[in-house]
């Protein structure tokens, strides 16, 4: 299994954007983060054009699930929208001088402060999760005057083939106005009598890493009605925000469906449903975060102690772990590991591969076939562009790695590696403490 443009070269390494995986831990040090740009922007591509044939569309970049300043510039480059879900997010965006009226807040507990700030800064729309969030917001508009357009956040009741902690459709959710209940059709009814509020339209989110596409066709049947519901009352819900979701392959067993083939189904599902219903079709918003950088991302860690339990396993333990990638330990996440020096001899062994911190839950891969391996061999661990450095700790005081960006054999540096001065450098001492209690 090897993802975007990964290959291996005449010494046996593993190769990536056409730079040697073995060279770039020597320069840039490990754990590494490495990105494959032409892969994020392949993805980003066939989402544009995929959708294309809508003429009014929309793709929106979840940021969430990888944010840095030199990814906002590539995301705005490349066409796309952002989506943000906190004020360090939208922070992270405005500072990389990405379009204001491109941004799209999100978040089901946004602060004040956090309301404020994007009224002031004109972000293009708020999706409103809540009731009181909605109340806060019309409150906070009205008192500077500020018009703000917004979309309400709906909840289908939909529930998405999906790990539990990822589904965000099904009816006992945190996110968003249900369908089921009535709270959606109160929240437009509310909405709609602010003055300083401009309802624009209707979000709605499923779930993550689906590969049972068949759940967003039901999604948009629900979402549709609604908006066809509200026609009949006068009022015009111009925009459906779809959400994200869409799976990517973290092992050889994973079969997600490609991007073409799935905004092909959406297309046909959208212009189907606003043909059933007799309406116009409604501008589509896409939020892809995951599928777009997810394969796109590989760790490279380097391998250290080796402990062999006679007829129960091989421990082969990295220089990283839970800190740099979580979702092993909240989601009983499976990846799949090349050994990126060895990358071209057969595997031997079976091991798992742990991590370095002081929990017995900190494991990447368990039961992996590779080559033999020896401490100073380096394990690039695939797809973990997504949701690995956005996650990550400092857990057990290590600092976070360094990210590098690799395209047609040049690599540069997008974060540098924190150093163990970074840890403290916001720590203060109580000064009653300093000459001791």
């Amino acid at each position: 299994m090897m993802n975007g443009t990964m290959s291996i070269n005449k010494q046996g390494h593993l190769e990536i954007g056409g730079c040697d995986v073995v060279e770039l831990a020597q320069k840039y040090g490990t754990p590494l983060y490495i990105f494959d740009e032409e892969t994020v922007i392949n993805n980003a591509k066939a989402y544009l054009a995929g959708l294309a044939e809508l003429e009014n569309y929309e793709v929106i970049y979840a940021s969430k699930a990888f944010l840095t300043l030199g990814m906002c510039k590539l995301i705005e480059a490349l066409g796309l929208s952002i989506d943000v879900v906190s004020g360090g997010e939208l922070y992270v965006a405005l500072q990389a001088g990405f379009p204001v009226n491109r941004i799209y807040f999100h978040g089901n507990n946004k602060s004040i402060s956090e309301l404020q700030m994007a009224i002031d800064v004109g972000v293009g729309r708020i999706v409103v999760d809540n009731f009181y969030e909605l109340e806060t917001l019309a409150e906070i508009a009205a008192n500077k005057r500020r018009q703000v357009n917004i979309l309400l956040r709906l909840n289908p009741g939909v529930e998405a083939d999906t790990h539990s902690y990822i589904q965000t459709g099904q009816p006992d959710s945190k996110f968003g106005f249900s369908i089921g209940n009535g709270d959606a059709e109160r929240s437009v009814d509310l909405a709609d009598g602010f003055e300083y509020i401009n309802l624009k339209g209707i979000h709605c989110h499923i779930g993550s890493q689906i590969f049972d596409i068949s759940s967003y066709k039901v999604a948009i049947n629900v979402m549709m009605d609604f908006i066809l519901n509200y026609k009949s009352k006068g009022i015009t819900l111009s925009e459906l925000n779809l959400g994200g979701g869409l799976g990517i392959r973290y092992t050889k067993a994973d079969q997600p469906v490609p991007i073409p083939e799935f905004t092909k189904f959406l297309v046909s599902s959208v212009k189907e449903a606003a043909e059933q219903r007799n309406l116009e079709i409604p501008r589509i918003m896409i939020e892809p975060g995951r599928s777009i950088v997810g394969e796109a991302g590989t760790t490279v860690y380097q391998i250290g102690a080796i402990k062999d339990i006679p007829g129960i396993r091989t421990y082969a333990s990295v220089d990283g772990g839970m800190t740099d990638n979580p979702r092993v330990a909240l989601y009983q996440a499976q990846y799949h590991g090349i050994v990126a020096n060895k990358a071209d001899q057969p595997a031997e062994k079976t091991y798992t591969i742990a991590g370095k911190c002081c929990e017995s839950s900190d494991k990447l891969i368990e039961n992996i076939e590779l080559p033999q391996l020896e401490p100073g061999d380096l394990l690039a661990v695939l797809s973990t562009g997504a949701y690995n450095y956005s996650m990550a700790s400092n857990y057990n005081s290590l600092p976070r790695p360094a990210i590098v960006t690799v395209y047609r054999g040049e690599s540069k540096l997008m974060v540098e590696r924190e150093t163990y001065a970074d840890l403290i450098r916001l720590h203060r001492i109580p000064k009653r403490w300093q000459a001791g209690i």
